[in-house]
């Protein structure tokens, strides 16, 4: 190896130039001591140039390069040769008897050992070559100020950790990171944590209103008539198949009989106004990011047949439920996952197996959307109008048209229903309370006397609490107050 040493010897300087340089390196290192504390979030474990000294002779030494960057051995003894183990991972280049520079060519790890006069080994490395963050680890600084996020690579892998402001800025940093492995998500291994996690609370509405008009009218005939030899026999009754599971229908019955005939006219009517509201208002509260569900409800059996014919019960759950996901992405602004439900037993669908076993139907309204809005702010997440209308007329052609007596020979099916549905979501920013300012729906609840039921029909005691305050003003010598 051939070294090349380009001796110039110094120049004397002026003295007024010499105190001038001393002042700006003064000044410099004022700078640098200043902007120290800027410039920590952006430091990374590759260094730019490493002191070797003669305490490092009989140790080895961990030296990590970058891919693609060089690093500076500056030495306090003069090198005469160098030795890497695999030229391919990394290289190095004597420029003066005191100075190497190491480049890394291509990720992976390496020896390098310095050898000084006469052989002497002046110092060992393990080369350690690796993408360099440095450019994700500046950016990441640059747009997430408030937040103190760290990259490190292994193994060809992102290694994010540190602390973020708020769950939006680690979203933020992974997102960041991500675009630096060409969107591989198995390349980054998020362990950023947040300073603080923000708690959502959920308040979901659901009302509904269900009228409904039912009308039933018909007439059904039976009988027989015999005429010399002919025997006829009749049945008109009507199917009402607009409202099938119909019951409780008032029905009035004769029978006329006339020289050994007979009929059996039957008149069957209902009439049914019905109105039904339903409102849940399931109100819960999770962490940003994680999942909370809730039900207020039930449980009913299901018969499930398995092998040999034999069967089990398997339980179906029924009621209030709402399940959702928050993400508070900044001050006030939250992004929900909701799923809400609100199902009962019904009659309509039931079925009925071997005419032993019935099994109830559900009755369901449920809906499931992503939403993004500001706390305190509500928002429709589903509405529905539904109007159902039928109408069907059974009877004997030409018959039923008969003027007045044709009302005899047919029968009317009528329903009219209209619903009325609307689920409101109002998500909240929400903070711990003092305990102290909690109230249950038991405080200050008292069982009456048996006096007080009997003769007064009085079935709880309620006392106002000692702190609460008193509603109106007292006015008068006596004063009364007025609600």
């Amino acid at each position: 190896m051939v070294f090349h040493r380009h001796m110039r010897p110094a120049r004397s300087l002026p003295q007024k130039s010499r105190f001038s340089g001393a002042l700006l390196n003064l000044f410099m290192a004022l700078t640098l001591a200043v902007a120290a504390p800027q410039l920590a979030t952006a430091q990374t474990n590759f260094e730019a140039t490493v002191e070797v000294t003669s305490q490092h002779s009989g140790k080895v030494r961990q030296l990590n390069v970058g891919e693609g960057r060089s690093i500076v051995l500056n030495t306090n003894e003069e090198v005469r040769d160098v030795l890497v183990s695999n030229p391919k991972i990394a290289d190095a280049v004597v420029r003066t008897r005191n100075r190497v520079f190491v480049f890394g060519n291509l990720a992976g790890q390496a020896s390098l050992v310095l050898f000084g006069n006469g052989g002497k080994q002046l110092a060992s490395f393990n080369l350690n070559v690796q993408p360099d963050p440095s450019d994700l680890v500046e950016m990441l600084a640059r747009l997430l100020p408030n937040s103190s996020i760290h990259a490190d690579i292994v193994n060809k892998s992102i290694v994010l950790s540190g602390t973020a402001v708020s769950p939006l800025e680690a979203q933020q940093a992974y997102d960041i990171a991500l675009k630096f492995v060409d969107g591989q998500e198995s390349k980054i291994v998020n362990t950023i944590a947040v300073a603080e996690k923000d708690q959502v609370q959920l308040k979901v509405t659901v009302a509904e209103v269900d009228r409904t008009t039912i009308k039933q009218l018909g007439v059904s005939l039976q009988g027989s008539i015999a005429i010399g030899a002919l025997d006829l026999n009749f049945n008109t009754s009507p199917g009402y198949n607009i409202n099938p599971s119909v019951v409780n229908a008032g029905s009035l019955t004769a029978k006329y009989a006339f020289g050994g005939n007979t009929i059996t006219p039957t008149v069957k009517a209902l009439e049914r106004d019905g109105v039904m509201r339903t409102l849940a208002e399931p109100t819960l509260v999770a962490v940003s990011g994680e999942n909370a569900s809730f039900l207020a409800g039930g449980e009913f059996p299901i018969p499930v047949a398995y092998e040999d014919n034999k069967v089990s019960l398997e339980f179906k759950p029924f009621g209030v439920g709402l399940d959702f996901t928050p993400v508070v992405l900044s001050e006030g602004r939250i992004k929900l996952r909701v799923k809400t439900e609100v199902s009962e037993l019904s009659s309509e669908g039931a079925v009925n197996i071997a005419g032993a076993i019935s099994v109830s139907a559900l009755k369901v309204r449920r809906a499931e959307s992503t939403l993004e809005l500001p706390s305190g702010g509500t928002l429709v997440m589903a509405g529905l109008l539904k109007h159902n209308y039928g109408q069907e007329i059974d009877g004997i052609p030409g018959l039923k048209n008969i003027p007045i007596l044709g009302t005899m020979f047919k029968s009317r099916d009528y329903i009219n229903r209209q619903t009325e549905l609307v689920i409101f979501v109002t998500p909240y920013v929400v903070r711990p309370i003092a305990r102290s300012k909690v109230a249950r729906p038991d405080d200050n609840f008292a069982a009456p006397s048996d006096q007080s039921t009997v003769f007064l029909n009085q079935l709880s005691r309620i006392y106002r609490g000692t702190d609460a305050p008193v509603k109106g003003n007292y006015h008068g010598k006596i004063g009364y107050i007025y609600e």
